[in-house]
């Protein structure tokens, strides 16, 4: 079934202008939602807005939006005022300048969307797309939508194009920003630490063999409650609590172990010698073996 386009938009390349639609590339399916009933008969509840001060709901007529400038004042704005203060929607994403994508931290990736041609803009498109691989570079841009500036990538994925939103520098808070004390890591230490990673590497990123067990687990037990069995929680299990352990054992124990070497196998040698020299291996008896 073909995807459905969300929206449409146009990419400003240098004089080039390329007309294109907005597709979702992820699914909205993953959380399992519950809702608040009214536990005496099973109605959905609704929710409203109370007024502390006056203590009583307040309709939606009543509303109006605010913004606090300092602890518990408000500056309040219209519908119009919140008009004039939107980002005019242009859908033009405008792309200003080209870098390598490995230079961008995936920290600042947010919302991946599909790109795709619109109504004749197939060749530009292609064009654009075919210009990042041979230059192996990805496009950085502003696109104005829904009120909103956006920072965007446009990278080349197969023969197409995907646009991610990216997250702005002041929205991304720096490492520096989390406390780590000091710690000397031992040349020893990291060996063992290198050949624990390069015995459980692989050359590519499989997602398919990955699943969530636990949106898994979910949807069983609650197909079961629809089907009128009762569900009971699994028997709590012990957080592990924080331990000191000696770090070179727990690399050493973590290592696979390898295979018998060669050298080891030295019973096996000698039956092949004797084989050779066309003399029958010899057993021991189990009186001499106890000798």
């Amino acid at each position: 079934m073909p995807a459905r386009a969300i929206g449409s938009a146009t990419i400003s390349f240098g004089l080039v202008s390329i007309p294109v639609k907005l597709y979702s590339a992820t699914e909205s399916t993953a959380a399992i939602s519950f809702n608040w009933l009214h536990k005496k008969c099973g109605s959905r509840v609704k929710q409203q807005y109370v007024c502390p001060r006056d203590d009583e709901a307040v309709s939606r007529d009543d509303l109006v939006k605010g913004y606090e400038f300092a602890k518990d004042r408000y500056v309040t704005f219209t519908p119009e005022e919140l008009k004039a203060l939107e980002q005019e929607s242009t859908q033009a994403i405008e792309i200003t300048e080209f870098v390598p994508p490995a230079r961008i931290d995936p920290i600042y990736f947010d919302k991946p969307y599909y790109l795709g041609p619109d109504k004749g803009g197939d060749k530009a498109y292609r064009l654009l797309g075919k210009a990042m691989l041979e230059t192996e570079r990805a496009a950085l841009g502003r696109y104005a939508s829904h009120g909103k500036q956006y920072l965007v990538l446009l990278r080349p994925l197969g023969d197409g194009l995907v646009l991610q939103q990216l997250h702005y520098a002041d929205e991304v808070r720096a490492m520096a920003d989390v406390p780590m004390a000091a710690a000397e890591v031992k040349e020893g230490e990291l060996k063992l630490a290198v050949q624990l990673v390069e015995q459980i590497s692989s050359d590519a990123f499989r997602p398919e063999v990955y699943e969530d067990e636990v949106r898994r687990r979910v949807r069983e037990l609650v197909q079961k409650k629809v089907e009128g069995e009762e569900i009971s929680a699994a028997p709590p299990q012990a957080a592990p609590g924080a331990r000191i352990i000696d770090l070179m054992e727990a690399l050493k124990a973590s290592l696979a172990p390898k295979a018998p070497a060669a050298a080891e196998r030295k019973p096996a040698k000698r039956a092949a010698r004797a084989v050779s020299s066309g003399k029958p291996a010899r057993e021991k008896s189990p009186k001499t073996a106890r000798a």
